[in-house]
């Protein structure tokens, strides 16, 4: 998983796209995924979500490349609410099954920092040392708002990631 999430901080991102199709709107109806965010370190910081094709080959492939190539990429940006439960609501391209990540960037830098940052997956699954499978870290969305739950996870130890202890 460090490999992996190394990988990721140094992927060259353009940190505006897909926002704008990412973004849900007020009273708009269509497909789309209701983030509950889980276990959330502290309230510094912001919340990436982003949505991807659900394949291995498309997983946290670098966004600039998904969206030439005309595939599936959605992304919301926020700064962590200072209290109360946080949930952020992302649009999807369609019915479908699309993999979710989840970044609590603590310092604002837009890059995953291994040694501070938290991640999460749809579907939650346990963090090893690669990073997981697409079909692990997905969810299906319908035709209308699909309801999310994302545990965040944080480094314990030198090669561990795993949730907030009690």
């Amino acid at each position: 998983m460090i490999g992996a999430l190394m990988l990721l901080a140094a992927m060259s991102s353009s940190p505006d796209l897909g926002k704008a199709e990412g973004q849900c709107r007020p009273e708009e109806h269509g497909a789309a995924f209701l983030v509950d965010v889980v276990g959330i370190k502290d309230r510094q910081g912001r919340l990436k979500l982003e949505i991807y094709p659900a394949n291995d080959s498309d997983f946290l492939a670098d966004d600039n490349v998904l969206i030439a190539a005309g595939k599936a990429f959605r992304r919301v940006e926020v700064a962590v609410p200072p209290s109360g439960p946080v949930s952020l609501c992302i649009r999807a391209p369609g019915a479908g099954r699309y993999a979710l990540s989840l970044l609590h960037d603590r310092n604002g830098n837009r890059r995953f920092e291994v040694s501070t940052d938290g991640i999460g997956f749809a579907g939650n699954p346990r963090l090893g040392i690669s990073k997981p499978s697409a079909a692990a870290a997905s969810a299906i969305v319908g035709n209308g708002p699909a309801h999310v739950s994302i545990i965040l996870n944080y480094r314990r130890g030198l090669l561990s990631f795993g949730p907030l202890k009690g």
